[in-house]
């Protein structure tokens, strides 16, 4: 996987400044902001590809497998590490938040990789996590583009809201909130104005979901 995406790495980047990847660009962040709230100490993105989100929302520090996305992250002012989100390079309760944007779908162990999340974050801290669900209009299309051996999609594992929610939960965090977004499907124009609606709306092709670091609920399962 990471030999493909050190491949693509301008390729990928340059997509978001054609006419879609704006236009979708915008939504997501849009739909990830309000649940960031206005970024407060020490934040980090978790496969921080090129910087896109990480800049757009004003997260200092990224982590992520590819030299060539890290090299165009760098050059977006991102503080950036090599590494895998399974094995993250911090120390316990290093950071105030965590962001995952689209990262979860592609990742081999998503399960350790949240524990990772969890130990890093603070008492209290934030986990905000961007997917594209595979019940959607968007997801159903990656899907079939995945079953075209699409060279990215191909290695992707799209979850329902329902299964993340449920995934991240086990890992330690208490889910808070959610937002939707991206309501126009693959073959349609796009929303000039994006629309962001609260909680996870049937046909949204974008969720934004807002966990946090639940102390009391955390060692009540490290008890079990």
């Amino acid at each position: 996987m990471l030999q493909t995406f050190d491949a693509i790495a301008e390729a990928y980047d340059r997509w978001y400044d054609t006419p879609d990847g704006r236009a979708i660009f915008n939504a997501e962040l849009i739909g990830l902001r309000p649940l960031c709230g206005g970024i407060q100490g020490r934040w980090l993105e978790v496969g921080v590809g090129t910087g896109r989100f990480a800049y757009g929302l004003g997260i200092a520090e990224g982590i992520d497998p590819s030299p060539p996305m890290l090299e165009l992250a760098a050059g977006r002012g991102i503080k950036t590490y090599e590494g895998s989100a399974e094995a993250l390079p911090f120390a316990d309760e290093s950071f105030n938040g965590v962001l995952l944007a689209l990262t979860l779908c592609f990742l081999a162990d998503p399960p350790k990789a949240l524990a990772e999340c969890r130990r890093i974050l603070r008492p209290g801290g934030k986990l905000v996590l961007g997917m594209i669900p595979a019940n959607s209009p968007w997801g159903k299309a990656y899907e079939r583009k995945k079953a075209e051996g699409h060279p990215v999609y191909a290695l992707a594992h799209f979850f329902e809201a329902s299964e993340m929610v449920a995934l991240v939960e086990l890992a330690g965090l208490a889910y808070q909130a959610a937002t939707s977004t991206l309501f126009w499907a693959p073959n349609e124009s796009s929303e000039i104005v994006p629309r962001v609606e609260p909680g996870t709306v049937p046909g949204a092709g974008f969720l934004g979901l807002l966990f946090i670091k639940n102390l009391r609920g955390a060692e009540e399962r490290e008890r079990l």
